[in-house]
C-alpha cells in the first residue's frame, strides 16, 4: 500500500512542485494545507505516513505545528522545508521532533531521499 504524505506549505506551487515529485513516485497524497493550524486539523483527519512542512507559514508557523503534532503523536513523521538562511529554525525543528529538513528549491533526489529515510 502507498505511503500516505501531507503536504503542507503556504504556495501553492511548492505545494504542487512536491505532489508531482511524490505522486510520480508512488506516495500517495493524504491532504494539503496552506498553514500550521489546518495543517495539525489535516494530521489529526488523515493520520498521513508522513507531514512535508513548511517552516515559514502565516497563523502558525511550521514548528509550532511540528510540535503540536508530536503532542498528539509521538510517531508522527515529519520532513521540514525551508528556504535558505533559515539554520536556527532548521535546528529548532530537528530538537522538535522532525526526522529531516529539505532546503528550497526541492531537487526531487533529495526530496526522494528524506522521504525514504523517514517512512522506508
Amino acid at each position: 500500500m502507498a505511503k500516505r504524505v501531507l503536504i503542507c506549505d503556504d504556495a501553492a506551487f511548492m505545494r504542487m512542485m512536491i505532489k508531482d515529485i511524490l505522486t510520480k513516485n508512488g506516495y500517495e497524497i493524504a491532504a494539503e494545507a496552506e498553514n500550521g493550524v489546518k495543517a495539525v486539523e489535516k494530521y489529526n483527519e488523515t493520520k498521513p505516513d508522513l507531514v512535508m512542512m513548511d517552516i515559514t507559514m502565516p497563523e502558525m508557523d511550521g514548528i509550532q505545528a511540528l510540535k503540536k503534532i508530536k503532542e498528539s503523536d509521538a510517531s508522527a513523521n515529519i520532513i521540514m522545508c525551508s528556504a535558505m538562511g533559515q539554520q536556527a529554525m532548521v535546528i529548532e525543528s530537528i530538537q522538535s521532533g522532525a526526522r529531516d529538513f529539505i532546503v528550497k528549491p526541492f531537487n526531487q533526489d533529495r526530496v526522494l531521499e528524506a522521504v525514504k529515510k523517514a517512512v522506508g
